[in-house]
């Protein structure tokens, strides 16, 4: 329960629990569950240390509105810090966030503007520069702009390094942090500085983010494309103090989503991609040393957040990030194989409306209709948009009244071109083998997966 009924109140003293079950060499490995905030991350901290700051300098007017650039989590811990205050709150948001947070940012009343993430700072499309400007266009407004805010870094310095150091019981060698807009580093870097000037810093970056070769080697590399949300960046932010980094490590987008599958499978601790980076750069971290230490790092936010997306096979499969057997033909094309449990079916005796359930619930438009292990037919959604336009009743009709039962099949061993050619008459290719067992759908945009895949 909140401390005087007020959820803002629940936002920090976030537990610190060790990691028992990963191989973390001489040392030991503690992990501080910021997923238990509010809404579900770390940036809850700031969200609220930016809000009551610029309040206090009289930089925001009641009935006003916030504009921030985010990655997903530090607007909502705007967003939350806003709802519960008054104000209205315009977010910028990159094109790779996960649409669980796009979705709870606009359930917590957040108008957000998508924008590219292949762009860098300077483009008219970049996300902060779209921030700023609006900014200037909005009358009554206020650009928190956590990449530059003091009150970033402070709200470290002041609560997360303190509770870090008392949990710890003030026994502490290392803590092993991402940045975004570098105010935890920052922060940490500074109230150990103070506190523990014999505690290492260490960053772990995601592959492609310009920080790690500027720590390790100082070398300046052209930004890269990671799939990790919410750290590693194309620039350094005015408030990232890289000179309290005394280690930093590229952990590749695989070793992070399968470092944070790990986490759950074994620690039971569902964090978000990040949470995988920052394990990952731990981990490392602990088994370069020659002498036992005690280590502390993040649970930057919730893994419910990723469920879509690196706790999701098929997205991992779609981006060649989970390992899967290779066959050499049409079958590595297939995403959701039927002998694997992967594919949706239905059964001719199966009413159209479950037909037109399982589309919805699986994001699927076509379904194979199944008589043991062979298809008999394909329905999809304009054969069933056809069956029950003039007579919604019609939703009550079994399968076999709607499906197309002229399946065309194609052979596992057949040529790329032969799929072209099914798609040209625009059928979905039914992939069986020689004695008519279904292995798996093929559709265009899985063909172009795979042409992807080969960039």
């Amino acid at each position: 329960m909140a401390r005087d009924g007020n959820v803002l109140n629940t936002i920090g003293h976030t537990p610190l629990v060790e990691l028992k079950n990963l191989d973390t060499g001489l040392c030991r490995l503690f992990v501080k569950l910021e997923n238990q905030n509010p809404t579900g991350s770390i940036k809850d901290r700031i969200g609220l240390s930016m809000i009551e700051a610029a309040e206090k300098q009289g930089l925001i007017q009641p009935g006003g509105t916030l504009i921030e650039a985010t990655a997903g989590n530090t607007g909502l811990g705007l967003a939350l810090v806003a709802a519960q205050k008054g104000y209205k709150i315009i977010l910028v948001i990159p094109d790779k966030m996960a649409q669980e947070k796009i979705l709870h940012l606009r359930a917590l009343g957040a108008v957000t503007h998508i924008t590219r993430s292949d762009v860098g700072k300077g483009h008219p499309e970049y996300y902060q520069d779209i921030a700023e400007r609006l900014s200037r266009e909005i009358p009554n407004s206020f650009y928190v702009n956590q990449f530059a805010n003091p009150a970033n870094p402070l709200a470290h310095e002041s609560t997360t390094g303190p509770e870090i150091w008392a949990q710890t019981q003030q026994m502490c060698d290392a803590v092993v942090v991402g940045v975004g807009s570098g105010g935890t580093l920052t922060g940490l870097g500074r109230y150990f500085a103070r506190v523990a000037p014999h505690l290492e810093m260490v960053l772990a970056d995601p592959k492609g983010s310009i920080l790690e070769p500027l720590i390790e080697r100082n070398e300046t590399i052209t930004p890269g494309s990671w799939l990790v949300e919410g750290i590693g960046e194309d620039f350094i932010p005015p408030n990232c103090e890289l000179k309290y980094a005394k280690k930093a490590y590229s952990i590749t987008d695989a070793e992070s989503f399968l470092t944070a599958r790990e986490v759950l499978a074994k620690e039971g601790i569902l964090g978000g991609s990040s949470a995988g980076t920052l394990v990952a750069a731990a981990l490392r971290y602990c088994r370069d040393q020659t002498s036992p230490k005690r280590v502390v790092t993040f649970i930057c936010d919730s893994g419910n957040k990723y469920l879509t997306k690196m706790y999701n096979d098929y997205w991992m499969f779609e981006q060649e990030l989970l390992p899967r057997p290779k066959h050499g033909n049409l079958i590595d094309l297939i995403l959701r194989r039927y002998q694997e449990g992967g594919t949706v079916t239905l059964a001719a005796t199966d009413s159209l409306l479950l037909a037109y359930r399982r589309m919805k619930l699986f994001d699927v438009s076509q379904i194979p209709v199944m008589a043991g292990e062979a298809v008999v037919g394909i329905v999809d959604e304009s054969d069933l948009l056809l069956h029950v336009q003039a007579d919604p009743a019609r939703f009550s009709d079994p399968v076999s009244t709607a499906m197309v039962a002229k399946v065309e099949t194609i052979r596992p061993d057949a040529p790329i071109a032969d799929l072209v050619a099914v798609f040209q008459r625009d059928h979905v290719a039914v992939v069986a083998g020689a004695d008519g067992r279904f292995i798996g759908l093929i559709t265009k945009i899985d063909l172009l997966n795979y042409l992807r895949q080969q960039l």
